[in-house]
């Protein structure tokens, strides 16, 4: 196919933004990153790999919680570096001791609940997912149906 061969690449990946029942949102802090600043568990997906699979699969690698996706996620396309992101919304699964959510890799460095009015300094591609979401929330659901 030449589209392939002309068509410049992206990576793709999957994000959860996960809040437990009172509110608090977990954040991580990654060992290859700038360890000053916060994100949120998520990662490439693997080739065929669909996206809910891989926010779920990045979720149970990284921190060893299984979660429940909710809602429909938002995209998120950064040019520069060509990058696009799956932003899911997700909450513990109701048999997911979440109160002890600890680093399940070796890429994570630690994992904490954060009210959502006392966010830690975040990376860039954290805070963007957050302000993707909060946009698409505020969008009423009739504004997707164009009418002829």
């Amino acid at each position: 196919m030449v589209v392939r061969r002309v068509a410049p690449t992206y990576s793709a990946g999957a994000m959860c933004v996960i809040e437990r029942a009172d509110g608090r949102l977990l954040l991580i802090r990654h060992v290859y990153r700038n360890r000053a600043r916060w994100g949120v568990p998520g990662g490439l997906m693997k080739r065929g790999e669909a996206p809910a699979d891989a926010a779920r699969r990045e979720v149970r690698e990284e921190v060893g919680l299984d979660i429940e996706l909710s809602g429909e996620p938002a995209v998120n396309v950064d040019p520069v570096p060509r990058r696009i992101d799956i932003i899911f919304r997700a909450r513990p699964a109701r048999d997911a001791d979440a109160d002890s959510v600890t680093p399940s890799s070796v890429e994570i460095l630690d994992a904490k609940w954060f009210s959502p009015t006392e966010l830690p300094p975040l990376q860039f591609e954290t805070a963007q997912a957050l302000e993707t979401l909060a946009k698409a929330s505020a969008q009423p659901a009739s504004s997707a149906i164009t009418r002829r």
